[in-house]
């Protein structure tokens, strides 16, 4: 009888090993993915925020270099470090010298169209790239920044300037003075260009003298090869209801658009209207 008891004890088999395993697992797999949450959230922290903060704070400083500059160097007097002459291949070209029909506008990785070169001694001399050599300013949105040589994204657009097209009007000249930058990241001077409406006044200062342009025309939406709008008779070639048949001394504002995308351009035109 003993015997057959013992027989029937059952056998306790032990599973806590497999559990403990199992939870290690998740356990492991949870912090992963909160880990790579934070990294993320970093990255957009840095993206949105911190590189707008830093942006903002050089284009600032650019603005009032240059203010002291001017204020301690009249027109006529020693050309400032910020207007030093050079040649180079970004910057050499006519203001009179038309875009060619292939390339893209400006867009946020810096992309633009650029003009033939005129070779030899034939070629100006002109602001050198990334050098700040005016100010502009937009009542209507609040906005203040300095305006440089050329569209690179990392020595122009990525520090929060406001980028002059190589080959297209100065300003206050008969031409196109065409423009480019950021609608967000990087200090984001044109995210609020969509706002602009006929009539507004946008003004852009150099050493010599203000000149005040007026919006005119809002082109919503052309395709990054509309370079049309940067002609020195601005017309869309995408949407040619939008543009200009006759010359004149034209401001043009380019940017991204949708907001955070590349896959459009919004355009703004200005006409000249006082120089002070």
């Amino acid at each position: 009888m003993r015997d057959r008891v013992r027989e029937r004890v059952p056998v306790v088999v032990q599973t806590g090993g497999r559990r403990r395993t199992g939870a290690r697992v998740l356990w492991v797999g949870a912090e992963t993915v909160v880990t790579c949450g934070v990294l993320v959230l970093l990255l957009v922290v840095h993206q949105l925020w911190w590189t707008n903060q830093q942006a903002r704070a050089e284009a600032r400083e650019q603005v009032s270099v240059l203010e002291r500059e001017w204020a301690i160097s009249p027109p006529g007097g020693e050309e400032s470090p910020s207007a030093e002459i050079v040649e180079t291949e970004d910057t050499a070209g006519t203001e009179e010298t038309e875009l060619p029909g292939q390339g893209d506008l400006a867009d946020e990785g810096g992309a633009s169209t650029r003009p033939a070169r005129p070779s030899g001694s034939d070629r100006p001399r002109q602001p050198a790239a990334s050098r700040a050599f005016a100010v502009l300013r937009i009542p209507r949105l609040g906005l203040t920044a300095p305006v440089a040589r050329g569209v690179s994204k990392r020595s122009v657009l990525d520090k929060g300037y406001v980028g002059h097209y190589p080959g297209t009007a100065g300003p206050g000249l008969p031409g196109n003075f065409a423009l480019a930058g950021h609608r967000n990241t990087h200090g984001e001077p044109f995210r609020y260009i969509n706002r602009l409406r006929a009539g507004d006044e946008i003004s852009v200062r150099t050493r010599e003298r203000t000149y005040t342009y007026r919006v005119d025309q809002v082109l919503p939406q052309t395709a990054p090869r509309d370079v049309g709008v940067i002609r020195p008779v601005p017309r869309s070639v995408v949407k040619p209801s939008y543009g200009y048949s006759t010359a004149g001394a034209y401001l043009t504002l380019t940017t991204c658009t949708p907001e955070f995308s590349s896959a459009y351009r919004l355009v703004v035109w200005a006409k000249l209207v006082s120089t002070g």
